[in-house]
């Protein structure tokens, strides 16, 4: 398999809704390898498919704590907790830019496994934020979509860089 590369803000795949998996086969398990070297090679804690330029929902999140390192395939947040917090988010797609998100501290996710078992996961603090954070990019998201209004205005210049990049 070819080795995947990061895509930046301003490619348009970051912005479409990805396709569900249909069937787990082995270039699906090539994708996952793959997409992990890439999270890993960019010392990132999650990554999501559409981030390599792939439409499928597929996601990484390993937050190096134990028990915190899954793929997922076709997840879902099907259970938000009522309390919330802010937090600083940044994006591998949008490298050197951070801003304040506020997101409910504690969910419910469901997906597959890379063997094809449904699981559900209960997910607390800065597993629950990465896990909302990728699954975002499923639906085409990102964190700067989640900023306040005077927070999008802070990052504006260090937005327009990306839009400068992007190619006609």
């Amino acid at each position: 398999m070819k080795k995947l590369r990061i895509r930046y803000l301003g490619d348009p795949i970051l912005r479409k809704k990805a396709r569900r998996v249909e069937k787990i086969t082995s270039s699906t398990l090539q994708t996952i390898e793959g997409m992990w070297t890439a999270m890993y090679e960019s010392k990132g804690i999650g990554l999501a498919a559409p981030q390599v330029g792939l439409s499928q929902r597929i996601i990484l999140v390993d937050t190096r704590e134990p028990g915190e390192k899954t793929a997922l395939i076709n997840p879902e947040i099907v259970w938000v907790g009522d309390e919330l917090a802010s937090l600083s988010e940044g994006c591998l797609s949008i490298p050197g830019v951070e801003g304040e998100v506020v997101r409910p501290t504690r969910i419910k996710v469901i997906g597959l496994t890379v063997d094809g078992k449904q699981v559900q996961i209960h997910a607390s603090g800065l597993f629950a934020r990465v896990f909302q954070h990728e699954i975002d990019h499923l639906e085409g998201v990102l964190f700067i979509d989640r900023v306040s209004p005077e927070e999008l205005e802070r990052l504006r210049g260090a937005l327009e860089k990306f839009e400068a990049c992007t190619p006609a």
